[in-house]
């Protein structure tokens, strides 16, 4: 187990520790297999590789690490369930990845995960939790239900003739 292990209702949160680097390739491994399977269809799967190679690597991760950012993989009954990432802006919460597997969706985990990160935030003294989506990702509507709302559009150059054209969403605490 990792530095910071925690049981919500039926899923753990376990931190991916700076310096893991099995921790760091298993970490890549799940992402890169949630996030393929998820937004190939929306982005289209040259973006999505890059993307992956670029922010999803071991060595991205790593460098994330080094950075504050903090990495969780989550469970549900000792199962991987998906992953989560975020770190601490000014008066925020930045929540940079928020993914369940395709066989997870739909049964309310990500309440779970999100009363997680809303602790998470009130214990580092942030008022609002912010997270980028992408304008075509159909989790806009349930990231509404869980209280999100759009504060602005966003088209962030990544590189590679690649672009992320997203809303911005708070989740104010």
């Amino acid at each position: 187990m990792g530095p910071f292990f925690l049981r919500i209702n039926m899923l753990s949160f376990t931190e991916l520790a700076k310096g893991d680097k099995e921790g760091a390739e298993a970490m890549s491994r799940l992402a890169s297999a949630i996030i393929r399977d998820y937004y190939d269809p929306i982005i289209g799967k040259e973006q999505n590789d890059y993307m992956i190679a670029a922010f999803q690597s071991p060595e991205s991760i790593a460098e994330q690490l080094e950075r504050g950012c903090r990495y969780f993989f989550v469970a549900e009954d000792g199962e991987y369930a998906g992953f989560m990432a975020f770190y601490l802006r000014k008066d925020i919460l930045y929540l940079s990845k928020f993914y369940l597997a395709k066989e997870k969706r739909g049964r309310g985990l990500g309440r779970g995960m999100l009363a997680f990160v809303i602790k998470e935030a009130r214990k580092a003294g942030r008022g609002a939790i912010e997270l980028n989506v992408n304008k075509h990702n159909p989790t806009i509507e349930i990231y509404g239900h869980m209280g999100f709302a759009a504060v602005r559009a966003e088209k962030n150059d990544i590189g590679g003739g690649f672009f992320m054209d997203d809303y911005v969403l708070r989740l104010e605490l």
